[in-house]
């Protein structure tokens, strides 16, 4: 067991995903780890019903699962797929005991150019998706990607943006994720998470730290905490200010990290958040 405060600490699964589903919680009840953040297609591999158990007799809590969101196709068929996966993706984690269904909103359609249009076809989705998610305990978070990714991946760059577009909604069924890696870069953030606490509506916070340079394709250059630019302690006490007080997530997207040992790296993880954000 990591000595320091881990009270908090959940572990994302893809940090580690080297790791089978039972490996993963074994070695969360060996270091003490009370919390996990789950991803849907290590879950499907395992089986829903399977990892709901497994998570549940070893008491662990499912602090998110990751993820649902892609809203932002023109075509009205691609756009009816999208919404019955973050339906599937609802149940899931209705089943799995978590709260929280973290959103990715899906970046430009091919050939367009019109990220207001994009924009607006995230809030069409989470105006159907919203009372869906509240009839079956589930909120939505909304998580804004650095700009980097706003092309193929997320229109949804600042939390500025994510917050107008969740305040068109009950705080409890659409709110925002709070990730690091994607706003340390912006000044305005610090005074987004306020405003997004005074709503209720920081529903999920995430740590990962920025290391370059960047790999090529950008997607898994998160890196550990600790080795960037990243004030954690900042961050964390801006949250905590704005009244959060709920489970802090490590997601990492880092090949070095695969490529190690994954009970090795949970552990180094776990002894960075207490000496990083503890």
């Amino acid at each position: 067991m990591t000595s320091g405060d881990l009270s908090r600490f959940s572990i994302n699964q893809m940090t580690v995903k080297q790791l089978s589903m039972p490996e993963l919680v074994d070695a969360c009840l060996e270091l003490g780890l009370p919390g996990v953040g789950l991803w849907r297609e290590p879950v499907r591999s395992h089986g829903l019903e399977a990892t709901a158990k497994l998570v549940r007799d070893a008491g662990l809590t499912v602090t998110t699962l990751c993820r649902g969101g892609f809203f932002t196709a023109i075509d009205p068929a691609e756009r009816a797929i999208a919404l019955d996966d973050n339906r599937r993706a609802i149940d899931e984690a209705a089943t799995l005991g978590t709260d929280t269904l973290v959103l990715v909103s899906g970046g430009l359609p091919a050939g367009s150019k019109d990220l207001h249009g994009a924009r607006e076809r995230i809030a069409d989705a989470l105006g159907e998706l919203g009372p869906y998610a509240e009839q079956h305990g589930v909120r939505l978070a909304i998580e804004p990607l650095h700009p980097m990714y706003a092309a193929d991946r997320c229109v949804v760059s600042t939390l500025t943006q994510a917050l107008d577009l969740a305040e068109r909604f009950p705080a409890h069924q659409v709110g925002v994720t709070v990730d690091t890696y994607h706003i340390w870069w912006d000044d305005n953030a610090p005074a987004q998470i306020t405003r997004a606490g005074a709503g209720g509506r920081i529903h999920s916070f995430q740590l990962a730290d920025w290391t370059t340079p960047l790999p090529e394709g950008v997607l898994n250059g998160r890196g550990q905490i600790g080795d960037g630019s990243i004030d954690m302690r900042e961050w964390k006490g801006y949250v905590e200010a704005a009244g959060y007080t709920g489970p802090i997530e490590v997601e990492l997207f880092n090949d070095a990290l695969w490529a190690r040992d994954g009970r090795e790296v949970l552990a180094e993880t776990a002894a960075r958040f207490v000496e990083h954000a503890a």
